[in-house]
């Protein structure tokens, strides 16, 4: 009856396994680390850079725990904090030979000291959020107003260029407020550049009004389409910042849309808030000349003087590039860039959108220079590095242009990436700044450790005094649940903050509930007069009904706060859930387990250690042995 087949305790020892493996990382601690990052935009970190690390630490016989690539960072780990400063210095003038304009960010981190082989199998710890590790908190608003305004620009500036290649007469193009507006002559004009204009730009709303003998066209942006304009300036915005912030060397920065407007950047671990400013607050252009191809540039590139008018750059991959001086385009002629296809080739390729003013000039350029070459330049701090070099295959008009050849589909998504991310789409205003220091953090985390410690310690208490053995069965229950959350949350590289914390620390209160629950109808059904082996079956049975109903609910509130909540209350529900789920399969499914293991094997079982159980009156912690065989 209390039996459980082999493969449930396979389920648990496994369950149980893997919570063990995923949780132990978390009581490591942290060691000091020293991480290498990419100073600039250009640059892309690569696991070649491992190699060059563990050489030059070599060379300088530091020893490091391990040296590993984590995608975006090499990232080295050392024993001591002597050993990791002094690391950083020899890595520092190893890997940036120019301090004026250093290639790599060397910064001094943190990581897990749990050992490398737990690493390679992902299991890792929680990150700490800025309310547990200190840092500093920017809420910042976007003007959307201005990036309308931005798009209305563009826009009139596209009216010219239609009417004019479609020799449409008009009396001026204006822009008022978020709406752009052309004047024509008569009616007949009117409706021929109302027809052609409503085919051309879709997004654009157009009335019609009669002022004496001209005729106004007025064309305002369509409600979905500024919503998309509003929505693309804030994408950008914030994949902007992401590449800004990571030049702080910040292991795990948190920045997210808040609302419909806000965006919240909060980086752990940093300390100097001007530094932070500077970084999120500089800028990026975007230029476009042409290729000096010419024989003293040629001879130029082999380290000859560079021709007057000229200027020499870098490639990606290193190989220097000479360019005239005269810029042909900025990034402000840049209205969009995205990664697609060649349409004939199927070759990876960038495909990018100019206002019209740029589409004017670049289609003249174009023309002229048919076969030669043309860099577009990223300038960061004053200092520029050509993304590509293309060569011009044919005159190109429109305004939209296309860069291909020798690219693989990543590197045409980072390209678009880097000319569509060199600047903020617009402008965005700091309105909420917060430092935290690290020693608040290290009260913050001693205070939610004690939480959860204190109150897992008096539920335990409590329920082994009126439970007895059952009380116990519960407790490892308890146990079980929270060793599964924090591994559930550990494979999820959750960020832990105080909220979560607390959601930890209320879990537990709650998770409870399922025991009792299983262990009162136990009880009750012991004084029906049921023998011990049915009154437990028959107790865990009846009880998984209103132990489902009282969680559904609760986890109804916890998906609304998942749904509708925004920052530490969105931490809250997201622990809050998981541990509604890892508490029903621990009080339901472990603690029957643990009570199946103990009781199940008993054929004659006489009583059960259960606590007081009241029976007509009469108080009793056993049950009579039954008279017939059951």
């Amino acid at each position: 009856m209390n039996r459980y087949p082999w493969w449930k305790y396979a389920i648990l020892a496994f369950a149980l396994a893997l919570g063990l493996l995923y949780t132990v990382p978390n009581l490591y601690g942290e060691a000091p680390a020293v991480q290498v990052s990419s100073a600039k935009a250009t640059l892309k970190i690569d696991a070649t850079l491992t190699a060059r690390v563990e050489q030059v630490l070599r060379e300088a016989s530091l020893r490091a725990d391990f040296v590993q690539f984590d995608g975006m960072s090499v990232r080295a780990r050392f024993g001591d904090t002597d050993t990791q400063k002094r690391a950083k210095d020899v890595l520092s003038d190893a890997l940036n030979p120019d301090r004026s304009n250093p290639s790599y960010i060397v910064a001094l981190n943190l990581l897990s000291r749990s050992p490398e082989w737990m690493g390679k199998l992902r299991a890792l710890p929680m990150y700490l959020g800025l309310d547990l590790r200190g840092g500093v908190h920017f809420l910042m608003q976007v003007d959307m107003k201005a990036a309308l305004t931005k798009k209305a620009d563009a826009l009139t500036g596209d009216m010219r260029t239609m009417l004019r290649d479609k020799n449409i007469r008009h009396a001026g193009i204006s822009r008022e407020g978020n709406a752009v507006e052309v004047r024509l002559r008569d009616a007949a004009t009117a409706s021929t550049a109302r027809r052609m204009l409503s085919e051309q730009l879709p997004d654009l709303v157009w009335v019609e009004t009669a002022d004496g003998a001209e005729v106004r066209l007025r064309g305002t942006l369509k409600p979905e389409a500024a919503k998309a304009v509003q929505d693309q300036a804030l994408k950008q915005n914030i994949t902007t910042l992401h590449n800004r912030v990571n030049e702080l060397g910040v292991a795990e920065p948190v920045i997210q849309q808040q609302g419909a407007d806000r965006v919240v950047v909060q980086l752990p671990g940093v300390q100097d808030t001007a530094k932070a400013k500077d970084i999120i607050g500089r800028t990026a252009t975007l230029e476009v000349r042409m290729v000096n191809e010419s024989a003293e540039a040629q001879a130029a590139l082999s380290g000859g003087a560079v021709p007057f008018g000229s200027e020499r750059y870098l490639e990606r991959n290193g190989a220097p590039v000479i360019v005239f001086r005269q810029v042909v385009l900025t990034g402000d002629n840049l209205n969009d860039a995205q990664a697609g296809f060649d349409n004939q080739t199927q070759e990876p390729a960038v495909h990018l959108t100019l206002d019209a003013k740029g589409a004017r000039i670049f289609k003249d350029v174009t023309r002229e220079n048919v076969g030669k070459r043309m860099a577009i330049l990223l300038f960061e701090k004053g200092r520029g590095e050509v993304v590509t070099a293309p060569v011009i295959r044919s005159e190109i008009g429109g305004g939209r242009v296309q860069i291909s050849g020798r690219m693989t589909t990543q590197e045409a998504n980072d390209v678009a990436l880097l000319l569509r991310a060199g600047s903020l789409a617009a402008p965005m205003e700091i309105i909420e700044e917060r430092t935290i220091g690290p020693s608040l953090g290290a009260e913050n985390i001693a205070k939610g450790f004690d939480s959860v410690t204190w109150g897992f310690l008096a539920i335990v208490v409590f329920m082994c005094a009126y439970y007895l053995l059952f009380g116990v069965f519960s407790s490892l229950a308890l146990a079980f649940n929270l060793l599964l959350l924090v591994a559930v949350l550990s494979m999820l590289q959750a960020t832990l903050t105080l909220p979560g914390m607390a959601a930890i620390a209320l879990t537990l209160g709650m998770a409870i509930d399922a025991n009792v629950l299983i262990n009162e109808r136990v009880r009750e059904e012991l004084r029906n007069g049921l023998p011990p082996q049915a009154a437990i079956a028959a107790g865990y049975d009846r009880a998984f009904a209103t132990i489902l109903d009282s969680n559904i609910t609760t986890l109804i509130a916890g998906v609304a706060l998942l749904a509708f909540g925004s920052g530490p209350v969105r931490g809250f529900a997201v622990v809050h859930c998981l541990g509604i789920l890892t508490s029903m399969f621990s009080a339901i499914m472990f603690s029957r387990g643990l009570v199946n293991l103990w009781y199940g094997r008993q054929k004659r079982l006489k009583s059960v250690s259960i606590g007081q159980v009241w029976r007509g009156g009469v108080k009793t912690t056993t049950t009579p042995v039954p008279t017939t065989d059951q």
